[in-house]
């Protein structure tokens, strides 16, 4: 039986383990960011990342 949902969170590339989202820059470790389209926000905390934002930062 598959797990719910994890088939979201995590892929198998070449017998490894990858995420496929990011994890939560203030919560750290364990806590992913739900992406939401435009955004990628964080459950826990509530922290944002727009993706417009992000393309930005990869420029510089």
């Amino acid at each position: 039986m598959k797990e719910k949902g994890v088939n979201k969170i995590y892929a198998i590339k070449d017998g490894k383990l990858e995420r496929k989202l990011p994890f939560c820059n203030r919560c750290g470790r364990g806590y992913f960011m739900a992406d939401h389209g435009d955004r990628l926000t964080c459950g826990h905390c509530g922290f944002t990342i727009f993706k417009s934002e992000e393309k930005n930062r990869r420029r510089l």
